[in-house]
């Protein structure tokens, strides 16, 4: 059982895959703090096929602090995965993960961040 699933919203999981989980300490206030990194799974977004899109990597990860875990400060570092159209390489997707905020307890940081994906006039090139 992976241990996130136990305070991570379930439908985040469906999409992305625990990488590692680092407990750190900050030098100037000695605090510890748990650091969960997070990948996105190598599935297109629906409606997309592989023959057309590519994973070519991934964006550069984000860094949403989430609620405490046993009064350790919690960091997500997502990183999303950049999917290419084939015979275009300029024109790129990205998933959608806005629906994952409905009806969860997030922070604001973390529920702005996946309102976010939904917003991207990129990812409908249709």
């Amino acid at each position: 059982m992976d241990l996130s699933s136990l305070f991570l919203p379930a439908d985040l999981l469906n999409h992305f895959t625990t990488i590692k989980v680092l407990e750190l300490c900050d030098i100037e206030t000695k605090e510890h703090i748990i650091e969960l990194h997070l990948e996105e799974k190598n599935e297109l977004p629906p409606g997309y096929t592989s023959d057309q899109y590519e994973s070519k990597g991934f964006y550069p990860f984000k860094r949403i602090q989430d609620f405490p875990i046993r009064g350790k400060a919690l960091y997500l570092c997502i990183r999303r995965r950049v999917w290419r159209k084939k015979n275009d390489p300029n024109k790129t997707i990205k998933s959608d993960y806005s629906f994952i905020t409905e009806g969860s307890k997030l922070t604001q940081e973390i529920s702005d961040f996946l309102k976010g994906t939904g917003r991207d006039p990129v990812r409908y090139d249709k």
